[in-house]
């Protein structure tokens, strides 16, 4: 029997990364520009924990995330906590606990890490960066629609302009379904046909249904294509209703920004199971990464609620970076007071702590502070 070697003191579990100079910057000014959009739009902050009681987080829409949710002993209480892997169902508890008496709508915002079991092929990452939006207490189409105007305008802040919104009604498969009276392997089958797309396999499977759910399997794409094949669609009250909310909500996110980007796949079912309505993934041209993920859902069990939530390490992929900061070498005999305002300028400055300017060169700087004059390097 031999020892495990040595672990490498930089090896990190799967799906986890370090950030690095300059992208841990970039991530964090980039974060702070989306929330600066969402307050700018009335939503206020809050900041769940990073583990809470797992009773309480998994429960309501956190049992969606159940299987991904990290657990462990508290040795403090005795009592088995969560890590959370996703933020909207603390907000969600936040909303029907401490703001319980909070006027309606209300608006949230949160920005955190989360942390899950497991990755994914297209997202291996772990870890993954949170920034987001709560809507609670309404049911107006026009709640659907805000969020996803206000994401979008959150994306162009970071210099995301080709946004793409997918709109989806994850019940409306299962309704349909439902309405069938499939049940068992016959209803697995179909699941897994409409999971994969697979229009053949949906037309063998499908039964009575076959004929409606592959006019909308193949009108999935640009959203009026999409909704003309659901009004033609003949659906059971439960999946009518649901189609309704869409045509409304489209017509809203139309009379806000009739130039954003929107497509509708009415038969997608992927996602977090806890949307009930109305939901909608964030696709850039050319990437099959998702930029974010959002929808109706219950709030509390009971309160009617939509959100969007913004995945930072997606964004921080497809954003253009920012211009790089000029740095400046402070000398020894740099003035503190323009040092100080040329900070407050933008640039950012490196003190010689008294290793002489010969470095200033080797540590990546421009120009260099000698009294009160900025000089270029190689100028001085």
């Amino acid at each position: 029997m031999t020892d495990d070697p040595p672990l490498h003191p930089a090896l990190l579990p799967t799906g986890l990364c370090d950030l690095l100079p300059p992208e841990a910057e970039r991530e964090a000014q980039a974060v702070a520009r989306v929330m600066a959009v969402f307050a700018s739009h009335g939503y206020q902050r809050v900041k769940p924990p990073l583990v809470e009681f797992a009773d309480s987080l998994l429960a309501g829409s956190g049992a969606a995330v159940a299987e991904q949710t990290f657990r462990l002993a508290d040795p403090e209480s005795q009592r088995m906590l969560g890590l959370r892997a996703d933020i909207t169902p603390q907000v969600a508890r936040i909303a029907a606990t401490r703001l319980a008496d909070a006027s309606r709508p209300l608006r949230l915002c949160y920005a955190g890490q989360c942390l899950r079991v497991r990755g994914s092929q297209i997202a291996p990452d772990r870890q993954i960066g949170q920034a987001g939006i709560e809507l609670i207490g309404s049911t107006n189409p026009a709640a659907d629609a805000e969020i996803v105007v206000v994401g979008a305008e959150a994306l162009l802040a970071i210099g995301i302009a080709r946004a793409s919104f997918d709109l989806t009604l994850p019940p409306l498969a299962p309704a349909l379904i439902d309405a069938a009276g499939m049940t068992g392997p016959e209803r697995q089958a179909l699941a897994h046909a409409l999971d994969r797309k697979d229009a053949a396999a949906v037309a063998r499977h499908g039964g009575a249904l076959a004929g409606t759910l592959t006019s909308l399997l193949l009108a999935a794409g640009p959203a009026d294509r999409a909704l003309a094949a659901l009004a033609a669609a003949s659906l059971p009250q439960p999946a009518a209703l649901l189609a309704e909310q869409l045509v409304a909500t489209v017509a809203a996110i139309r009379q806000l920004a009739p130039r954003l980007r929107i497509t509708v796949d009415p038969i997608e079912f992927r996602g977090f199971r806890y949307h009930t309505g109305v939901s909608m993934t964030i696709y850039t041209p050319g990437r099959t990464e998702e930029l974010g993920r959002g929808g109706r859902y219950l709030s509390g069990e009971r309160e009617p609620a939509t959100g969007l939530t913004l995945y930072s390490d997606a964004l921080l992929r497809v954003a253009p970076p920012p211009p790089e900061r000029t740095l400046v070498y402070l000398a020894a005999n740099a003035d503190p007071e323009t040092a100080g305002r040329l900070r407050e300028e933008g640039y950012a400055t490196l003190a010689a702590l008294g290793n002489g300017d010969d470095q200033a060169t080797r540590l990546g700087c421009t120009h260099i502070l000698r009294g009160s004059e900025l000089l270029p390097l190689g100028g001085n």
